[in-house]
């Protein structure tokens, strides 16, 4: 849902008022919410989701900058974010030595999550327009192709023993242009493919589903991981990634 809010509430922002002050603003926000989820001691599910929201809207205005404001087609944008994604991926290992999340106890290593969060983002954007355009697949179609890829590291996971890092970031990649597809889809007129629901309804309904369930994890914290959880078992060499 917070991939889908990104690819919505950018269309909205950047139609309702001039592209260049959503953009602005699209930065400003995405500021604010790292500020305050770097001063968070531990993890917080509303800042944390804030600031994922807000990584979501600018990641979408920067894909798409690239593509309205300088002309780069969807398929070398796609290249070009995806060749940064992968940097930041070699560096963040090469420095820390894993990628796992559940070793992110440090500013520096939570600077590397939210530099993957918006690199992922901002792929995961041109990807999904790279389907839907460049390819001729359509938002839907798109949508199931991706339905269908993030199920393969859900596979490998739960019944080939592929290593969990790989399969937690190759889903929460995917994650993004299948997000991007579905709210495309619903929002977008008919004579593009879509369900002409308009951004803005479909950026309010997501955003009330997530307040909803960000709010039952607030109250309840399940998906808060206990001490035992968090600390890192000693890994061999084939289980580090």
């Amino acid at each position: 849902m917070s991939t889908a809010l990104g690819e919505g509430a950018s269309d909205f922002l950047v139609q309702a008022m001039v592209p260049e002050l959503a953009v602005v603003l699209g930065f400003a926000g995405f500021l604010i919410a790292l500020v305050i989820q770097f001063r968070q001691a531990r993890y917080r599910a509303w800042t944390y989701w804030f600031a994922v929201a807000m990584v979501g809207i600018f990641g979408t205005m920067a894909a798409d900058v690239v593509h309205v404001a300088l002309g780069v087609p969807y398929t070398l944008s796609s290249i070009l974010y995806g060749v940064l994604l992968l940097a930041v991926f070699w560096l963040w290992r090469r420095t820390e030595g894993t990628l796992s999340i559940h070793t992110i106890d440090s500013p520096r290593r939570e600077a590397f999550y939210w530099a993957t969060v918006v690199a992922t983002f901002a792929m995961g954007t041109a990807l999904g327009d790279f389907t839907a355009f460049t390819l001729h697949l359509g938002y839907f179609t798109s949508a199931a192709v991706f339905a269908v890829l993030i199920l393969i590291p859900a596979a490998g996971y739960r019944w080939l023993r592929w290593n969990p890092v790989f399969c937690f970031w190759a889903a929460y990649v995917i994650t993004r242009p299948l997000g991007a597809c579905i709210a495309d889809g619903l929002g977008k007129p008919r004579s593009v493919g879509g369900l002409g629901l308009g951004d803005g309804p479909v950026t309010l309904v997501l955003l009330a589903l997530i307040v909803l369930v960000v709010g039952y994890l607030a109250v309840t914290k399940t998906d808060v991981q206990r001490a035992h959880e968090t600390t890192p078992a000693p890994e061999s060499a084939a289980a580090r990634m």
